[in-house]
């Protein structure tokens, strides 16, 4: 099994900051829904109890399209994307986190794998 370790991450700003706990990242996946193409994210899914918002609940707004059943979260400050919190196919609660707001993880080093996300939401 994969050692875990805790990374922080952020919205660019500072008014959002979170810690979560996984594996080393060894690939990143792109999504192809009309959000992740245009933003660009470079996306690592976990647990929702592995997901720790550290600060800035009361800086976040909550964007929905398509079947409103994803939230697309971002600072109301910078616009940063700096998570997205949704299900995943079991029904489990799952944090979409963005690799590009986590400290100490170059995501454009990492293999790219693509995600049906369209497919979601």
């Amino acid at each position: 099994m994969d050692e875990t370790k805790t990374y922080e991450g952020s919205c660019h700003c500072g008014a959002v900051r979170f810690e979560v706990d996984m594996a080393e990242p060894t690939k990143a996946f792109g999504g192809n829904c009309s959000i992740c193409s245009r933003m660009g994210w470079l996306l690592a899914f976990v647990p929702a109890e592995s997901f720790r918002l550290v600060k800035g609940e009361d800086a976040l707004r909550d964007y929905q399209f398509g079947k409103m059943n994803v939230h697309h979260l971002f600072c109301t400050t910078c616009g940063i994307r700096s998570f997205t919190r949704g299900k995943n196919k079991t029904g489990e609660p799952v944090v979409v986190v963005n690799l590009r707001c986590v400290t100490g993880v170059d995501a454009t080093k990492l293999p790219l794998q693509s995600f049906d996300c369209a497919a979601i939401v």
